[in-house]
């Protein structure tokens, strides 16, 4: 509640005496009432929110996620505060009406502003030294004008947002609203998400199968979906006819079996062991059992790299196991990883076993992101490894989600994927496998969570060596086999 104040006037040239100090108080208080200043406390805790968002990332950021976030953040924090404060006068049976001197107010905003720009500053030397060494350019104040531009209006259309849904909730009452909230529950669990995970099979299902025209089907009877390959080009789906039409100029072997090519699991891997078959597989020095992420992806970078270490004297073979993006696999789908790279290993083992000991492959594991997920579940230990394979590589493994000993491993520091994980929360990452490819942010306690959070969204926009990009290394670092054949 504001208070005018209705200033005397005076007439030209009649200066009397000097205006006491509470006169212009009063007169800022009618300039700038009190009740138009936002009060300390949720000055400070918006601050406290924008100064977390700008802490170090691991990955370079645009200005539009970084608006997004810090609004959000900004935002979320407030209307926590404000429910505090509800629940205290609740508690209490408060009023909560004591208005705070407008000198208080006054100074958190100036202490906010003057902070603000300090974390802004030190944000942007950060960002500036990320991108120096992925060979980015650097951000300007264009940069920070459109991050502040979009975090404010992130945080109004959020707070908006939330005062709407808090008034209805007041109209509707304790009662009403959890007998509301109850019933979204459950309409959104039986009804809305149902259907919308429906869509996404579908959307994802259907992208599978639309076959790139620019992409050429290959000749070589050395790759799948050729002419004399037991699996057609058209069920290899998108990932796999990429993969397959990649290495046309190769002599390596690449052999590729989609869900579209066998109606389960174990008849896939069966398909896949008779077209490594008919295409002379097992005829060559070496077998790389590879994984794909979710969506069925295997990175040319590492199929490059295998052809490289063995001189493409390899066969490369793959299973796709989901249509769907390796986030969405890894929470609502992740036994499947593990069940298909465990047929496709067993039924490529158990053929190479049969095989006379001098001209036996040597077998190799491969996989990157959740395809390491699925790759290191079928080995009880390092041992089990040592005895049933040559070697296994793991490129960008999820934290604390891959059997990592006996297993060559690759990991940049600044890969978010390296990092995610609930522990991270209270624990530091543990780092002690992973290459420095970017200065490494310090860990702060649920901060770095949230930043490694953001960074997931595009932790796959930057070039070989940083964030979840890798080279040719995968391949090229293969170990040695060092089993008794």
């Amino acid at each position: 509640m504001s208070t005018t104040i209705v200033l005397s006037t005076r007439p030209p040239g009649d200066y009397g005496s000097p205006v006491p100090a509470s006169a212009l108080r009063r007169a800022l208080a009618t300039t700038i009432p009190v009740s138009a200043l936002p009060r300390a406390s949720s000055t400070i805790v918006v601050t406290l929110c924008v100064l977390a968002s700008l802490t170090p990332s691991l990955l370079p950021r645009s200005a539009l996620t970084q608006a997004l976030f810090t609004g959000v953040l900004a935002a979320t924090g407030l209307g926590m505060l404000v429910l505090a404060r509800r629940l205290r006068q609740v508690l209490t049976r408060s009023s909560g009406s004591r208005v705070p001197r407008e000198s208080v107010r006054l100074l958190a905003l100036l202490g906010a502003m003057v902070t603000t720009t300090w974390a802004m500053v030190a944000a942007d030397h950060w960002q500036d030294s990320l991108r120096q060494v992925m060979g980015m350019s650097s951000v300007g104040p264009g940069h920070w004008m459109q991050v502040l531009l979009g975090a404010v209006t992130t945080f109004v259309v959020v707070v908006v947002a939330g005062a709407t849904v808090s008034s209805v909730a007041h109209r509707l009452g304790w009662i009403g609203s959890a007998t509301t909230a109850v019933v979204l529950a459950t309409g959104l669990q039986l009804v809305a998400g149902p259907a919308v995970w429906e869509m996404m099979s579908r959307s994802y299902s259907d992208s599978n199968d639309v076959v790139d025209v620019s992409l050429q089907r290959p000749m070589s009877a050395a790759r799948a979906g050729s002419s004399e390959s037991v699996v057609s080009w058209e069920s290899l789906g998108r990932q796999g006819r990429r993969f397959v039409a990649a290495g046309e100029q190769s002599g390596s072997i690449r052999t590729y079996v989609g869900m579209n090519s066998a109606p389960d699991v174990k008849s896939r891997a069966a398909l896949a062991v008779s077209e490594l078959e008919r295409a002379g597989g097992f005829a060559r020095s070496a077998i790389v059992v590879t994984v794909p992420t979710g969506s069925g992806w295997i990175d040319e970078n590492a199929a490059e790299g295998f052809e490289d270490r063995f001189d493409d004297d390899v066969a490369i073979v793959g299973l796709q196991y989901s249509y769907a993006p390796s986030w969405i696999t890894f929470v609502f789908g992740r036994s499947a990883a593990d069940e298909s790279a465990a047929a496709l290993f067993d039924a490529v083992a158990d053929r190479i076993t049969a095989l006379p000991d001098a001209i036996r492959p040597a077998l190799y594991v491969y996989g990157q992101s959740l395809g390491s997920v699925g790759g290191s579940a079928q080995f009880a230990d390092a041992a089990d490894l040592g005895r049933r394979a040559c070697g296994a590589l793991w490129a960008g493994p999820p934290a604390g989600s891959v059997m990592t000993d006996g297993a060559t491993v690759l990991a940049n520091t600044s890969d978010p994927v390296v990092w995610w994980s609930p522990d991270l929360i209270l624990r530091r990452p543990d780092l002690s496998r992973a290459v420095a490819d970017a200065p490494v942010p310090q860990w702060i306690p649920g901060l770095t969570f949230l930043q490694a959070s953001v960074d997931l969204l595009s932790a796959l926009n930057f070039p070989a060596g940083h964030g979840h990009r890798y080279g040719k290394e995968q391949g090229t670092t293969l170990p040695d086999c060092d089993l008794t054949r």
